[in-house]
C-alpha cells in the first residue's frame, strides 16, 4: 500500500508540515509478520495447556497488532510516501527509498539489514519490549520475555518525537561495522550485522577447520582446531550470542571483530588463540575440514553451504549500514 500525502499537506501552514528536508520522503515500513509467535493449530486449537502462557502469547500478539497500527497512524500525519511489507514477503534488495522503519525487534532489523546497502538508513522500532516486572512475576513459570531492541532506537511510546527527528534532520544515523564473507574468492552477497557461525549441520558433531589471522603477512599461527564451530561477531553483534558465549561487549562503531572457537578439543598451547580479536585492517582465513558445513548469518533463517577444502575469507570490508540508534550506555571495559 503507497499512502501518498497530497500538496497541500506540505505547506508551511499545514500543523504537519517540519521542514523541507521531509517534503516527498519515501519509506518503507518492514514489518514482523502477526504469526511470528503462533499460539492456534491451523484448527483452531491452542498448543499451549496453559491459561497463563496462552494470555501472555496472546497479549504479545495483540500488542504487536497495535503497534503496526499505531505506526501506520503516525505516517498517516505525516507529509511523506510510505509503504508497509511483512519480512517474509519481500526478498529483493530495497531501493528507491529514503528510510526503512523496521517494526518488530531486533531479528525484523536484522532480516531488513540484508537487504540494504549502506545508501539508505534503517529505524528499527521495537513493538513489543519486554516489561520488568512480567518478567520478575512469572519468571519462575514461564519465559515472560519479549522483544530485545538493543539495535531499536524507538517504541510505540517515542516513536512519533524519534521519525520527526529523523525526518527534520535533527538526528543522525551511525555507521555500523557488517561482516565481508567470501568462500573461494566468491564474495557472498549478503552481509552479517550480527555475527555469523561456521559450523557442522549436525549439532553433535565435531566441526574440523583450521584458520589464522592475516593482515599482508600472517599474523598468526595456523591453527588447526576440532570443535562445535567458530564464531565471528561485528561489535553491534558482541552482546548477544558472543556474550552469552563468554565474549566481551565492544563499543558499537568499532570495526574491529571478535571471535571465538566454540567447545575447542585440547586447545593446548595454543589456547589463548582460542578468543580474539580481527582487526580492522586485518581478516580471517579459514579452511572447511569437513565434509559438510554451513555459515549461519545473523541466526538460523540464513545460511550458506561449504564442504571440505572451502576456503572462507572473513573481514569487516563489507559496506557498512547507517542505523538510527537509540542512546546506549558504552560498554564496561
Amino acid at each position: 500500500m503507497l499512502c501518498v500525502r497530497p500538496v497541500s499537506q506540505l505547506s508551511p501552514s499545514n500543523p504537519n508540515f517540519r521542514c523541507e528536508k521531509m517534503a516527498m520522503r519515501r519509506l518503507l515500513l518492514f514489518l514482523k509478520p502477526f504469526d511470528a509467535n503462533p499460539v492456534l493449530h491451523s484448527d483452531g486449537f491452542s498448543r499451549v495447556t496453559s491459561p497463563q502462557i496462552l494470555r501472555h502469547l496472546e497479549n504479545r500478539h495483540a500488542v504487536h497488532r497495535e503497534a503496526i497500527k499505531f505506526c501506520k497512524d503516525v505516517l498517516q500525519q505525516k507529509p511523506v510516501d510510505w509503504e508497509a511489507v511483512f519480512r517474509n514477503d519481500l526478498s529483493e534488495p530495497i531501493s528507491n527509498v529514503d528510510l526503512v522503519v523496521t517494526v518488530g525487534g531486533d531479528g525484523t532489523l536484522l532480516q531488513a539489514s540484508h537487504l540494504l546497502d549502506e545508501s539508505i538508513p534503517i529505524l528499527g522500532v521495537n513493538s513489543d519490549p519486554t516489561q520488568v516486572d512480567e518478567v520478575e512475576e512469572y519468571g519462575n513459570q514461564f519465559d515472560a520475555s519479549r522483544s530485545t531492541g538493543h539495535l531499536c532506537a524507538a517504541t510505540v511510546n517515542n516513536f512519533e518525537q524519534v521519525l520527526d527527528s529523523v525526518l527534520s534532520g535533527v538526528a543522525s544515523p551511525s555507521k555500523l561495522s557488517r561482516l565481508s564473507i567470501s568462500v573461494n574468492s566468491e564474495l557472498l552477497t549478503k552481509y552479517p550485522l550480527n555475527d555469523i557461525l561456521i559450523a557442522h549441520p549436525c549439532p553433535a558433531s565435531v566441526s574440523r577447520f583450521s584458520f589464522k589471522i592475516r593482515n599482508e603477512q600472517p599474523c598468526s599461527p595456523l591453527l588447526n582446531c576440532r570443535s562445535s564451530g567458530l564464531r565471528i561477531s561485528t561489535a553491534a553483534g558482541s552482546t548477544a550470542a558472543m556474550r552469552s558465549a563468554g565474549g566481551f561487549p565492544m563499543p558499537i562503531l568499532s570495526r574491529d571483530l571478535q571471535y571465538m572457537v566454540r567447545e575447542p578439543m585440547t586447545p593446548g598451547k595454543l589456547s589463548n588463540f582460542m578468543h580474539g580479536m580481527v582487526l580492522s585492517d586485518q581478516s580471517m582465513e579459514m579452511a572447511w575440514l569437513c565434509n559438510d558445513g554451513v555459515i549461519y548469518i545473523d541466526g538460523s533463517h540464513v545460511c550458506h553451504p561449504i564442504q571440505y577444502g572451502d576456503v572462507i575469507e572473513i573481514s569487516s570490508k563489507a559496506p557498512s549500514l547507517k542505523v538510527f540508534l537509540p542512546h546506549l550506555p558504552r560498554p564496561r571495559v
